[in-house]
């Protein structure tokens, strides 16, 4: 009897153990879910019910996706009707290099036109709308007024408005929304296709925030009406490391990050790794031959870059593919020592900065500033204190508009 009795108790005990190892594992797991960054595509539950039985639109590219799957993959196989897809710049499976004409084509997985919106045909059409009764945008951004995704949005959401259509953002962490930083563009004389908002280099908004911020700011001739899935468990200070390339010269985290600091050189004569496959890490041009020991050779790469500056020439500068960037997260800021640096290493300083076009009489440089005094500063010899100073009326004022659109702390 007390050896039935000791095998009951063991057995309960072993029970219990199972029991409570069981518990603590779905804790975990609950916690960990708590915790993970959930993009809006990858909450279909919020969403799919709204797309059944109606005929969707996606503005769409390789970053969008629903776990590791294309987002249009994965929502054709749940049973969505998707009837045409819109892509941005560089193309709707992402392969296109920077500024390339991309042209309408059927998709060869999924027999879907696809309408490109870069170029000539930015907006879509009335036409083009007809059989669409949602608009879907799903896309990465990263966070920069010269990153041309938020120029779409606009488009699209305008496009949306005047043919009322209803447009749901599927909404994705900003890697850069820590920062606001930059000048910000008040004067229309610097808008572009590189930039037509009047905001600073970096924003710090969401794709679902940059949307409602064009609402409220009266970008559009009429409100476009839109619905927001919100990104689950991130804030503007939380890191965010893409799960894919969000852009062919984006092929790495620390380029996505050094992005908005790296970018401005596009505008002057040094390569900004452009025509390698370490693009928005490395600076350098021929001329700083004997000032830096780093050198590479920037070459035609199709899908890249076919022609980028400083092409078949030995370029001389900066390594920072092992830059810290917890310098710019603690700073907040934009690194502007780079380009005063180099300005003042480089021998020929009248030809640093891009020649101005012809038909605008603005530089390319500007153009991405978005203003003409960040040049003008730095060709006088300006201190960094004194330049980030005068950014600070502008800033501030930008601040206060950009709260009341915040969906995230």
């Amino acid at each position: 009897m007390m050896r039935l009795t000791s095998i009951l108790f063991l057995t309960f005990l072993a029970i219990s153990n199972i029991n409570c190892t069981a518990q603590m594992a779905s804790s975990k797991q609950s916690t960990a879910n708590k915790s993970r960054i959930i993009t809006g595509a990858d909450q279909t539950e919020k969403y799919l019910p709204y797309l059944k039985g109606k005929r969707i639109g996606m503005v769409a590219n390789q970053s969008s996706l629903i776990g590791k799957k294309s987002s249009i993959d994965s929502l054709i196989s749940l049973g969505v009707k998707i009837v045409k897809v819109f892509g941005p710049e560089h193309g709707f499976r992402g392969n296109a290099s920077n500024g390339a004409v991309v042209n309408n084509e059927v998709d060869a997985k999924t027999g879907i036109p696809i309408i490109s919106l870069y170029g000539k045909n930015e907006k879509p059409t009335k036409e083009q709308l007809a059989d669409i009764d949602l608009m879907v945008f799903d896309i990465q951004d990263v966070g920069c007024r010269y990153y041309t995704n938020i120029n779409t949005l606009e488009y699209v959401m305008e496009a949306c408005a005047e043919n009322s259509k209803e447009l749901l953002i599927l909404d994705r962490p900003n890697p850069n929304a820590y920062v606001v930083d930059g000048p910000v563009m008040t004067d229309d004389k610097f808008k572009s296709a590189i930039g037509i908002h009047y905001t600073p280099m970096t924003h710090g908004m969401t794709i679902g925030e940059f949307a409602q911020y064009l609402n409220g700011e009266g970008y559009l001739k009429e409100k476009c009406k839109i619905k927001i899935i919100k990104v689950a468990n991130w804030d503007h200070d939380t890191p965010y490391v893409l799960p894919i390339n969000p852009s062919p010269n984006l092929n790495t985290q620390q380029a996505v990050e050094l992005f908005p600091s790296l970018c401005m050189f596009e505008g002057t004569a040094i390569n900004e790794g452009r025509g390698t496959y370490m693009p928005f890490t490395i600076l350098g041009a021929p001329a700083l031959k004997g000032k830096y020991s780093f050198s590479y050779k920037p070459v035609s790469i199709p899908g890249m870059s076919e022609r980028p500056n400083q092409k078949d020439s030995v370029c001389y500068g900066l390594d920072l593919r092992n830059y810290d960037i917890n310098n710019l997260r603690k700073s907040r800021q934009l690194n502007l020592t780079w380009v005063i640096e180099l300005y003042k290493a480089y021998p020929d300083k009248t030809n640093f900065f891009g020649k101005e076009r012809a038909n605008t009489g603005v530089s390319p440089f500007d153009l991405r500033i978005g203003t003409d005094q960040l040049r003008k500063q730095i060709i006088a010899g300006v201190s960094e204190a004194d330049i980030r100073k005068s950014w600070e009326p502008g800033l501030q004022k930008f601040k206060a508009i950009r709260a009341k659109y915040l969906i995230y702390p």
